[in-house]
């Protein structure tokens, strides 16, 4: 597999108050992967740990290495990087009292500094691709949880980053939604898009990442192919969580 993202991550830490919500973690994945899937209990540092590899935040101690590149400290290199990357949001973090179309040409403009005909141009398209066409002109009140979620990874991916990162991107959606959203993901990462993502998911999981890493407690537990950790998890935290989750699958 060509151009398939190189991660390395050493003992990454990060408190909120008294919480540690990242402890001394540390991970690199196989050199095949195009899609990362975070994986395990809530509050066990997923979510923490996307907002670190995406730059959104600085870890308290450690390094984070992307590409070769490791992930600077000071804000305006981290502008840089942030415009780099796309983000999808569990709760879309749609502006309400734009358009679907505004919503995603205005940090085409404002933050990647194409023309607002420019700006328009690539939208429509992705919004044709994603069967939006006809709801361009609606504001977000009067779409679909489902419309809503496309209208939010339009936005994430229309400036083409090289990194996607994508936040429990399923959350509160109902079965028909989440197949749909889950679908156009898939499409994205088999077109080349490099994806880390968070989910409860794990059929999804199973079928599109290629690698999985097991997240609790603030620190990796474990991180293999999806086919070595579903079907033989070697950590008995893991094993349970999954024979947990999946009995009902």
């Amino acid at each position: 597999m060509e151009d398939a993202m190189r991660l390395h991550i050493d003992h990454l830490s990060q408190t909120y108050g008294t919480q540690r919500a990242l402890d001394n973690l540390s991970l690199s994945i196989a050199e095949n992967t195009r899609c990362l899937a975070l994986i395990g209990p809530s509050g066990g540092g997923k979510s923490t740990l996307l907002r670190h590899l995406g730059a959104l935040e600085i870890p308290a101690t450690g390094t984070i290495t992307v590409n070769g590149t490791p992930l600077p400290r000071d804000e305006p290199a981290l502008r840089v990087l942030r415009r780099r990357n796309g983000f999808l949001f569990q709760s879309y973090n749609l502006f309400p009292h734009l358009t679907a179309l505004e919503n995603i040409t205005l940090p085409l403009v404002q933050v990647h500094g194409h023309t607002p005909d420019a700006a328009r141009a690539l939208a429509e398209e992705q919004l044709v691709r994603f069967g939006l066409h006809t709801d361009a002109a609606k504001r977000p009140v009067q779409l679909s949880g489902g419309q809503q979620q496309r209208v939010a990874l339009i936005r994430a991916i229309v400036a083409k980053p090289e990194l996607l990162f994508l936040d429990e991107p399923t959350a509160a959606l109902d079965p028909e939604m989440t197949v749909e959203v889950l679908e156009l993901i898939r499409e994205l990462i088999r077109a080349g898009q490099e994806v880390i993502l968070c989910t409860h998911e794990m059929g999804f999981a199973r079928a599109v990442a290629d690698s999985v890493a097991f997240i609790a407690e603030g620190k990796v537990l474990e991180c293999a192919p999806p086919s070595t950790l579903f079907a033989s998890p070697q950590h008995e935290t893991v094993r349970r969580f999954l024979s947990r989750v999946l009995e009902f699958r």
